[in-house]
């Protein structure tokens, strides 16, 4: 269990998101309010294997291992992998307990198209023995914790089976987005599913950590909802966009503070190596730039920036006119 069993109750964590949690918005978050626990993007095991082992990429330059920085004050962080193959799942899972996560994190729950067509992500939904088997390579494949982020089901709700599935396999802890695949983020979260699957668990596998997410928007929603329904902790991911803050408890944030860490961002987005594109910040823009009389034309402006201090002047001389 070795961190997971030395956090608060409820603990709140990041939830991992491709494009948004890389070492730059968790550097702003450390900043701005600790989560209990971090979370990485989701990295392609086999794409590790391949870049790294195949192809004989300088990890300086490989894209993906980016993906695996960690930065000062980003502790527990947890590495989340995907793999429908057991030896790319033990590959990666050796790989970042020497680059010195404190966990990783099996990916059960993606639907993006790409991710599904190997099997992985939200795929393994409809494969329990797989999933379970991928649990278990993980686990003897070193000694970090080993959790899974996945959903209720795939086209229908299905907690029945698949959670007890994957409480069988005996994680350290199980992430549930409570909705299915076919949902999506279309609809509201289900948390009243969320009191199923705690019976489920307490039944099957006591001493797995239960944790919720959708929707989520504060500490104080999430420590009522952790409270009405027995999980032990709270994940938040769209609740972060704008406000690095939700993990300090805080949920008013004047537009000049708000700018000022859009900023700071978008200085620590230009230090990481190899580079990103600049244009990933534009759903980062539209979230801390909304809300207030004349946003949309700020919003517009600040879309053309291509660097840190474009954006920077941008914003001295909308204050400058204000």
């Amino acid at each position: 269990m070795a961190f997971w069993n030395k956090l608060p109750k409820p603990f709140f964590a990041m939830a991992p998101m491709k494009d948004v949690t890389d070492i730059a918005f968790r550097a702003l978050v450390a900043r701005k309010g600790k989560p209990d626990v971090f979370w990485t993007e989701f990295v392609s095991a086999d794409g590790l294997y391949h870049t790294r082992e195949i192809a004989k990429m300088d990890d300086t330059v490989n894209p993906l291992m980016r993906d695996l920085l960690i930065g000062e004050g980003q502790r527990p962080v947890v590495a989340q992998i995907f793999s429908s193959k057991p030896e790319m799942i033990t590959y990666a899972t050796k790989l970042v307990a020497e680059l010195g996560f404190d966990g990783v994190d099996l990916n059960m729950g993606c639907p993006d198209r790409s991710v599904e067509k190997q099997g992985a992500g939200a795929a393994l939904v409809k494969n329990p023995a797989l999933a379970a088997e991928l649990i278990r390579v993980t686990k003897e494949a070193g000694s970090l914790p080993v959790s899974v982020k996945t959903r209720i089901g795939y086209n229908t709700e299905n907690l029945d089976e698949w959670l007890t599935a994957l409480l069988e396999a005996e994680p350290a802890a199980i992430t549930l987005h409570l909705r299915t695949r076919k949902e999506l983020s279309l609809v509201r979260a289900d948390w009243e599913l969320m009191k199923k699957a705690v019976a489920i668990r307490n039944k099957v596998a006591p001493g797995v950590l239960l944790i919720g997410n959708g929707d989520i928007e504060s500490l104080e929603e999430g420590r009522q909802l952790a409270a009405e329904t027995g999980c032990d902790g709270i994940m938040i991911g769209r609740g972060m966009f704008g406000n690095p803050w939700v993990f300090a408890g805080r949920t008013e944030h004047g537009l000049e503070e708000k700018l000022a860490a859009l900023i700071e961002f978008a200085h620590n987005f230009e230090t990481i190596s190899p580079p990103k594109s600049f244009a990933l910040l534009k759903k980062h823009i539209k979230a801390f730039v909304s809300g207030f009389a004349g946003a949309a034309d700020l919003r517009a402006k600040l879309m053309t920036a291509e660097s840190a201090s474009e954006l920077e002047a941008i914003v001295a001389k909308h204050a400058l006119y204000e």
